[in-house]
């Protein structure tokens, strides 16, 4: 790599995220410090979250444990979703509390715009330039993830470009801003989560969320796992082929 590339193109970037970062950083613990939490509401929107994750990976779990976890949330009498939500629907609780809105503002915007301002300023600034090579090879399919602003089909795709390296910087930066700055505001998607746990209307995600993990057909996977494998091998044991065992044992 060209080490003026380097000097001028590669380093400037990075630190230039690390320090948006820094700045984000002390933002968001400036926000966070004047916010008002409601308990109760993140409790509940939380709820919904694990009864979520419960129902997606049922099957990592026993039949006894899924029907404790599914008693707990959906018991007629004790479940958590058969008690009445205490919280206010979004737009009922923004009417009655209009620093709701400015302290989602607030963080959406420090959220996005020094993103995006940085962007724009390493795409007006760096764009076309070929920054660095990852040390291993790679198929055609990264070469829209690594090679972005450069349309050059006979460049090796191991190749980097200045663009690409903004948002590898975006993404893989979140590690160094854990060890560096302590606790990490930075994750993104982690607070776009929690703003919609926090703005979703509980009594209806209550109903939602109950109705689905009742529905729910438990099956543990180690089970499921065993019974192919002995379809499989008798299967292979009467002299099929290895295809036709294959989709014996998952039919």
């Amino acid at each position: 790599m060209d080490g003026d590339i380097r000097n001028w193109v590669l380093i400037p970037i990075t630190v230039a995220m690390f320090l948006v970062g820094v700045l984000r950083h002390n933002v968001a613990k400036l926000l966070r410090g004047d916010a008002k939490v409601d308990l109760g509401a993140l409790r509940e929107a939380q709820a919904v979250i694990r009864a979520e994750r419960v129902r997606n990976n049922a099957g990592y779990v026993q039949s006894l444990g899924f029907r404790q976890r599914r008693h707990f949330f959906c018991d007629k009498q004790t479940g958590v979703f058969s008690q009445k939500s205490t919280k206010l629907n979004p737009s009922q609780a923004m009417l009655s509390d209009p620093s709701m809105m400015t302290d989602m503002l607030k963080k959406n915007l420090n959220m996005i715009v020094p993103q995006m301002l940085t962007a724009a300023w390493v795409n007006f600034f760096f764009t076309g330039f070929v920054v660095g090579k990852v040390p291993f090879p790679l198929t055609q399919r990264f070469r829209g993830m690594l090679q972005r602003g450069i349309e050059l089909q006979s460049l090796d795709v191991t190749y980097i470009s200045s663009l690409s390296w903004y948002f590898l910087n975006f993404f893989g930066l979140r590690g160094v801003f854990a060890l560096a700055l302590g606790q990490n505001d930075l994750d993104d998607a982690q607070q776009m989560q929690q703003q919609m746990a926090m703005g979703m209307d509980t009594s209806k995600a209550f109903v939602a969320v109950k109705e689905s993990l009742d529905m729910c057909q438990h099956e543990f996977a180690l089970h499921v796992a065993e019974r192919r494998a002995g379809r499989l091998l008798k299967k292979l044991a009467t002299g099929a082929e290895k295809g036709d065992a294959r989709k014996f044992a998952n039919s």
